[in-house]
C-alpha cells in the first residue's frame, strides 16, 4: 500500500514542479527527478507516506475547499483592513473551541486555515480544543460558530463514510 501512495506523491510533486518551474530544459528535468526522488526517499524513511498523507485523500473536495477558503481569506482581509482604520473597534480575545475532527490531517488543516485567515491565529491545537487569538468578535465568529470545523468535516467526510 505504501508504494501506491509513494507513486501518487511522486506524481503530485512532479505535476507541481512542472507547473511552477516554467523552465523545461534537460538539466532542470534531471534536477527535478533527483529532488522528487530525494523527497520520496526521505518520506518513506520517516514513514510519513500512507493513507492519511496521500495527496489525493480529499479527492474533488479539496479544490472546492480551497475556493471557499480563498473567499473567506479575502473577506477577512477586507475586514482587517477596515479595523486598521477604526482601531477603536478592535477588541482582542482568546477563543477556545472544540475540535470535532478525528484525523490528524483534518486537525492540521483546521489549525492552518484558522491561522491563514487574517484576524485569527491558532495558539494551540490538541485533540479536544483549538485555542486561537482573534482581533474582534467578527474574526472569532467562524471558529465559535463551528463553520470552519463543519467545512473541514465536509472536506474529509467521504473518508469517514467509507470507514
Amino acid at each position: 500500500m505504501t508504494m501506491k501512495h509513494a507513486m501518487f506523491l511522486s506524481m503530485t510533486l512532479a505535476g507541481l514542479w512542472l507547473a511552477i518551474s516554467g523552465v523545461y530544459k534537460p538539466l532542470l528535468f534531471m534536477l527535478g527527478v533527483v529532488s522528487i526522488g530525494l523527497v520520496i526517499w526521505v518520506s518513506l524513511r520517516m514513514k510519513i507516506v500512507g493513507e492519511e498523507h496521500n495527496p489525493l485523500v480529499f479527492s474533488w473536495r479539496l479544490p472546492v475547499f480551497w475556493l471557499w477558503a480563498l473567499k473567506e481569506i479575502f473577506q477577512a482581509n477586507l475586514h482587517v483592513a477596515r479595523l486598521v482604520f477604526k482601531p477603536d473597534q478592535i477588541s482582542p480575545r482568546i477563543v477556545r473551541v472544540p475540535v470535532p475532527l478525528h484525523s490528524a490531517l483534518g486537525k492540521v488543516v483546521y489549525g492552518n486555515t484558522c491561522t491563514l485567515t487574517p484576524g485569527t491565529v491558532t495558539l494551540t491545537l490538541d485533540n479536544e480544543k483549538l485555542v486561537a487569538h482573534a482581533l474582534d468578535e467578527r474574526s472569532a465568529e467562524a471558529l465559535v460558530s463551528g463553520r470552519l470545523a463543519r467545512k473541514i468535516q465536509w472536506l474529509e467526510g467521504f473518508r469517514e463514510a467509507g470507514q
